[in-house]
This record gives structure tokens, C-alpha cells and sequence, in this order.
């Protein structure tokens, strides 16, 4: 739930946010602020779609946000610092502030901070060479960025997950210096500085860590490491109130850095002894986040080699391996959301299917059909299609999404042709073996899609959706054995290059009028294919006369087809 944490001089109340609030000294309002400086009408924090927005209306003394004053409604996020009068409000989303490290507040301070002691970071640690050491504090130094390395180490060791990397950090930095709370920041997927760990000495309470930006962000700008020995009246933290309300007396900031990219922040406070740290202090500090920062790297990277891997297997079962080079490489972009493409989908699926399940076991059912798959899937990636998915016997392959070819009909005709081809080398093999010939019907149809991934939040699948989609299967359904269906659209784009027989108008569910089909024979420039490719009506085109039966391969003739296209889906 949408909060706002109010800090006035009586405290700290917390208030759950209403699609209206209106903040001001009367009583009328929904949020009343007993302040003399806040006007009756202060300002109000309202919800418009999953945003809350502020807006001043006209107050005497100005409402603030985040140092700046609001002249226009500003949208919130989470963590923003509301400034009116002498109150101060931390605005919580209800999703950030629901999380383990709800317990840190980033609180910016009011006035720009100066400089007075920080210490450039060095991302690698550099040691003189032996003969050249004359200073035994050198040595020691040196001395002493071995130990922190060697104690890190020994802590981390080959540790990936983030979370226990920072635990043992955050341990280790407890150890070997005199700290009381410990936080480290690391930047989020919108790259935005959250919370990762929190540590304190004392485990007593539930005390809120409220961090200064005044601090943070001379540690963003800089990129070099802060020391504060006395918070409380350093002057570069003059007016930072998030520092000033919790009195503390020393605190350390140093970037991770790992060959200059920020990962994050690493914070430690001492609120008992003002001068807790010292500029040695601060420096084993920072050799602590440089070991920090390569663990951190080391974690991101085996990460993004985890996730390329599971995306890689993902992509590899659907689309060629070219294809899926290109699109894990970022050359080919696969939008999460949909998208109209021009698309090509083939459909093809095994005719008396069900009546041979019925007199085979379920493995040799999913044997068979492993291999009859393997053959097809290869035909398809060695053409550069997208395997969609399989349904019980069925095919569905796309030529179009997620890469476009100008011959994406041209190719899944060919597709179809060669899957004739491989099925008729299939069954002789089969037959050889006293099995029964595996006979299938195509549908084939070209036309715009809405492509993406669709699905739920547990379970995504790129596909593609529409009206094309629904007809490519449709002639599927009506294609007898032995049978190539192509839509209209698909013949005028492949006419020149495929021999085909125009069949009587099939009549096919979802459509009010009869669909124009044409049966492929074979490509008008190679031999023909056998009579699986010929329908049974003699052909419509002149010069395509059908081979005589006794040609075709025993078992694969395709009976004659009904007058008006009778028969049905499935009839062999």
C-alpha cells in the first residue's frame, strides 16, 4: 500500500495513501500537519493511473521535492523527500517498501555539500616492487591491502549469488573496522540506487537507516571514497537533516568500482565516537569495495552466461541456428509485446493419426513421432523458418517472424515439398520393417499476424496470432493425404516457380465463403515429385498430366478426391 512517512519535531507518523490526500494545517484536510509554516491548503498527492503526482496549490511558503519547488505537478517515486515548512515527508510506493530493505531511507539534504576530505578510488590494487621500498608504512600498507584481499577471499571464495556476497562483505568490513550500521547500494534494473544489505551491531531493534544524499551523491559525482569525522558539525553536511536527526558522529561512503563502471555504494556510520574513523580507515575501506566490486562483477557476469544459455537453448529449439545467433546477439530484436508482421505459416499434421495410436503403446507412439519431428524440424531451420510448436502429430512453422526473408512463401512451399521428399524415404525404411507408411496433409497460408510472446507471467512462448493463422490451419484440416494446400495469396506470390492443380473451393470453418485452393505438385523447374503430391481429380493446367498409378510407391497413392471436395480432414 502507497505510503507517506511524515518526520516533524514530534516525531514520526506513518499514513497510507487514498487515490485523493490533501495535505495543510486545517482539519479538513485528509492529511492534517500541525506545522505553523504549512498553509490551511498545503498541497495534494493524487493518483492517476499507477503514478501518484504532487501539486502545490499556491502555498505561501512552498512545497519542495527532493530540494527543488514544485511549480508543476511532479510524479513520485519511490524515496522522494516532500519538503514543506518545517515537516519532511518520505513518499514509499508500497512495492520498493514492501521488501526486506524497507528498514533504509535516502533522504537528500537541503544544501550543497564542500569537499574536504575524500580519497580517489583505484578500482586495482598496485604494489611497489621490493627494491624499491624504503618506507615501512608503505609496507605496511601494502601489508594490509594483501590481508583485506586474502580475508575477502577466504569469505567469498567462489560465492555467486549477490545477496550472500554482500553479507559476507558487509561481515568482513564489521571486523576490521569500528562500525555500527553498514548499507550497500546497488543500482536496479531502471539504474537507480536500492538497498541490497544492511548490517547493524546492535540487533535490539528495528531502528530505521535513513542515508544522506548529500553524501551519495558526492560519491556518484566524484566517484572517490568520503570520510565525515564528525557529521554533527561538519560543515559540508550543513542543513543535511537526515544526518543531522540521527546524530551521527563518523560515517565512510566509497564507490564499487570495477574498471570504472559504478556498480554501487558501500556505507558504514559509527554513532558513538566522532572521530570512529580515520583516512587510513577510509582507505581499507575502499580496498574492501574494490574486492567487493570484482565479486559483484564476477556474479553479474556468470549471470548474464547463465541467462544466454537458457535463452540460447530456447531459441535454439525454434529457430535455425543462424537465426538464433542473430537474434541472441541482439542483430534481431524479439519484442515482448506484439507486433503486425507479414507472415507465412505452415500447418502439417498426420493423417490417421488417432486410429494408429489406438493399436500402438504410447512409447512406440512418442518414438515414432521423435523421429518423423526430427526429420521435419531439420528441413524447416535448413530453411530458415521458426518452429512454432508441436500439437499431438501437428507441425505449425512460421517464415516471417521473428526474421523476414522477400521468399517466405516461396521457402515454406519448398519446406512442404522437401518434407514429401524426406516422409517418402521415412516410410520406405518403415515398410522395410513391416511398419505402417506415415502419410500427412500441408496447409500453407501467407498474410498479416500480430507476432510476440503471449502468454502469462509464468509461461511466455513466441508465436504468432490472427486470422492467417486460423486459415493455414483450416487447409491443413481439409488436405488430404499426399496433399500441399495454398491459400490465394500464397499461389500469386509462388505461381512462376510451383507447379500446382487448382482444386474445387473448399468450404472451411470460420470462413462464410468458399476458400480458392491449389494442390502443389513440384517446382516447374526440377523433375516432378510422385503421385503423394497429385490430387485424384485429373489437373486443371494443361501439360500436368499425372504419372500412372503403378509409379507411385506402393502405400502412398492418394485417392481420388470427392467431386465438390467432399471427404473430410483425415481421410485416407
Amino acid at each position: 500500500m502507497p505510503r507517506l512517512i511524515l518526520i516533524t519535531p514530534d516525531g514520526r507518523q506513518e499514513v497510507e495513501l487514498r487515490a485523493q490526500n490533501s495535505l495543510g494545517r486545517h482539519p479538513n484536510n485528509s492529511i492534517q500537519v500541525l506545522d505553523r509554516i504549512v498553509s490551511k491548503e498545503h498541497c495534494t498527492i493524487e493518483q492517476r493511473n499507477d503514478r501518484f503526482y504532487l501539486h502545490d496549490l499556491g502555498s505561501l511558503n512552498g512545497t519542495y521535492l527532493n530540494g527543488e519547488r514544485v511549480v508543476e505537478d511532479k510524479p513520485l517515486k519511490h524515496q522522494d523527500e516532500i519538503v514543506f515548512g518545517s515537516t519532511r515527508a518520505i513518499f514509499q510506493d508500497g512495492i520498493s517498501a514492501a521488501a526486506p530493505n524497507s528498514r533504509v531511507t535516502m533522504g537528500p539534504g537541503v544544501m550543497e555539500s564542500h569537499i574536504r576530505a575524500k580519497l580517489a578510488a583505484v578500482a586495482e590494487q598496485s604494489f611497489m616492487p621490493e627494491k624499491a621500498i624504503t618506507d615501512v608504512e608503505n609496507l605496511r600498507r601494502d601489508y594490509e591491502k594483501l590481508r583485506v584481499s586474502w580475508e575477502l577471499q577466504r569469505a567469498i571464495g567462489l560465492e555467486l549469488n549477490i545477496d550472500n556476497i554482500l553479507r559476507k562483505i558487509l561481515d568482513r568490513a564489521f571486523e576490521m573496522l569500528p562500525a555500527d550500521r553498514g548499507v550497500i547500494l546497488l543500482h536496479d534494473e531502471h539504474n537507480e540506487l536500492r538497498p541490497r544489505a544492511i548490517k547493524q551491531r546492535r540487533t535490539d531493534g528495528d531502528e530505521e537507516i535513513v542515508l544522506s544524499t548529500t553524501i551519495i551523491n558526492e560519491v556518484l559525482r566524484d566517484k572517490a571514497a568520503v570520510l565525515s569525522n564528525d557529521a554533527t558539525v561538519d560543515s559540508r553536511f550543513h542543513g543535511a537533516h537526515s544526518i543531522i536527526m540521527q546524530g551521527i558522529r563518523s560515517s565512510m561512503a566509497v564507490p564499487l568500482l570495477h574498471s570504472d563502471k559504478l556498480l554501487g555504494i558501500m556505507l558504514l556510520d559509527s554513532q558513538i565516537a566522532t572521530n570512529a574513523f580515520t583516512e587510513k580507515d577510509l582507505q581499507l575501506f575502499q580496498n574492501i569495495a574494490n574486492q567487493a566490486a570484482i565479486a559483484l562483477e564476477n556474479s553479474y557476469l556468470a549471470q548474464r552466461i547463465e541467462q544466454e544459455a537458457v535463452t540460447r537453448e530456447k531459441f535454439m529449439r525454434l529457430l535455425s541456428p543462424a537465426i538464433a545467433e542473430q537474434v541472441i546477439s541482439g542483430k534481431v530484436e524479439v519484442k515482448k509485446g506484439g507486433e503486425l508482421r507479414g507472415c507465412t505459416v505452415l500447418f502439417s499434421d498426420i493423417r490417421g493419426f488417432t486410429r494408429m495410436s489406438e493399436s500402438r503403446t504410447p512409447q512406440d507412439i512418442v518414438s515414432m513421432l521423435n523421429e518423423y519431428f526430427e526429420l521435419m524440424v531439420e528441413i524447416i531451420f535448413r530453411h530458415e523458418g521458426t518452429l512454432d510448436k508441436f500439437v499431438g502429430d501437428e507441425i505449425m512453422a512460421l517464415f516471417g517472424a521473428p526474421v523476414a526473408h522477400e521468399d517466405d512463401p516461396l521457402r515454406a512451399v519448398t519446406v512442404a515439398l522437401e518434407m514429401m521428399r524426406v516422409l517418402g524415404e521415412f516410410n520406405r525404411t518403415r515398410m522395410a520393417e513391416g511398419q505402417e507408411p506415415l502419410k500427412i496433409g500441408v496447409g500453407i497460408n501467407s498474410g498479416e499476424t500480430v507476432a510476440g510472446y503471449i502468454g502469462s507471467s509464468r509461461a511466455l512462448e513466441y508465436t504468432v496470432i490472427g486470422d492467417t493463422v486460423n486459415t493455414a490451419s483450416r487447409l491443413c484440416g481439409v488436405a488430404k493425404a499426399g496433399e500441399i494446400l495454398i491459400a490465394e495469396n500464397v499461389f500469386q506470390i509462388v505461381k512462376d516457380a510451383v507447379e500446382v492443380v487448382e482444386l474445387p473451393p473448399a468450404q472451411v470453418k470460420g470462413k462464410s465463403l468458399p476458400l480458392k485452393v491449389y494442390n502443389v505438385l513440384g517446382f516447374k523447374t526440377r523433375p516432378m515429385f510422385d503421385d503423394r503430391t497429385r490430387p485424384g481429380v485429373p489437373p486443371a493446367s494443361p501439360g500436368a498430366v499425372p504419372r500412372p498409378p503403378e509409379m507411385a510407391p506402393p502405400g502412398m497413392m492418394t485417392p481420388p478426391r470427392p467431386p465438390e471436395g467432399g471427404g473430410g480432414p483425415g481421410v485416407v
